[in-house]
């Protein structure tokens, strides 16, 4: 009986410590989630605090609760516009991709088509875009398919780069090791090149997602009667600010979406090929 009267020493504070160190971890974990949105809601609440207590016109800067409210009273209206930007950039990254990554392999493979392709690649990419927008215009009409062919354009040069660095970049004592077990070039590339330079090609496609967007919105600044580019560009010529910063608001809902999708489908393939991919 007495022996019961007594605690054991560190009977509780075993289940306090584990439960504090779930926390931390938990904690640790959300972190990249936490800090942002933390961050953005100051920024927002800093915003509304400076445009009500100056009394700022909404011509000139709207407080985050007037965008808010457009949204919600045109918020058919810009689910509209919404959808004819995102599948035209959604799309353009498809196109961008399937291009990209084939032409960085073509350029890994074939040393005589790098020497002869990628000096070239590299002075296009040094022109500005938004100079050769007109032309995809007159090119290709007023259509989609200009801004898809824009969007395509702006956006398969980081693809590009990325899928090189990261078929060339493979440990060359794995590839000798696969060739003294008789493995053949497509064996290797499909069991180790392809694999090793797939972080590689996901870093090219979050930067690629980006500049799709930006494709099919200068696309549509140009000619367009549908989209949040149009949508823009209309707010802006009647001095309605309030429905620009709320097509802004959508169309970074919209970029971080498919930037979400590609951070996704990055980690699934890590998981997926497990130990191959060491980046």
């Amino acid at each position: 009986m007495a022996s019961s009267a007594h605690a054991i020493p560190g009977a509780t504070a075993g289940p306090a410590r584990a439960r504090r160190t779930s926390f931390r971890v938990l904690l640790r974990r959300s972190r990249p989630v936490l800090l942002p949105a933390i961050t953005a809601i100051l920024a927002l609440a800093a915003w509304e605090f400076v445009v009500r207590y100056n009394d700022v016109p909404q011509v000139i800067l709207p407080a985050p609760s007037a965008v808010f409210d457009t949204i919600v009273a045109n918020f058919g209206l810009l689910m509209f516009h919404t959808w004819q930007t995102a599948s035209e950039a959604a799309a353009g990254l498809a196109l961008a991709i399937v291009c990209g990554v084939s032409l960085g392999m073509a350029l890994t493979y074939s040393p005589l088509l790098r020497d002869a392709m990628f000096p070239n690649l590299v002075f296009f990419q040094l022109i500005p875009k938004v100079a050769l927008a007109p032309l995809f215009i007159m090119w290709l009409g007023i259509g989609s398919i200009s801004r898809l062919a824009f969007a395509l354009f702006i956006s398969f040069f980081p693809i590009v780069i990325s899928t090189m660095a990261g078929l060339t970049n493979v440990d060359p004592n794995v590839i000798r090791m696969c060739k003294s077990l008789t493995a053949t070039d497509w064996q290797i590339f499909l069991s180790v090149r392809f694999p090793f330079a797939l972080p590689y090609i996901f870093n090219g496609l979050k930067i690629g997602v980006t500049m799709a967007m930006i494709g099919v919105i200068v696309g549509e600044f140009i000619t367009s009667q549908a989209g949040l580019g149009y949508l823009i560009l209309f707010g802006s010529s009647q001095a309605d600010t309030p429905v620009i910063f709320a097509s802004i608001a959508v169309l970074c809902t919209v970029g971080l979406a498919f930037f979400g999708i590609v951070a996704i489908a990055d980690r699934i393939m890590r998981r997926w090929f497990g130990g191959a991919i060491t980046g």
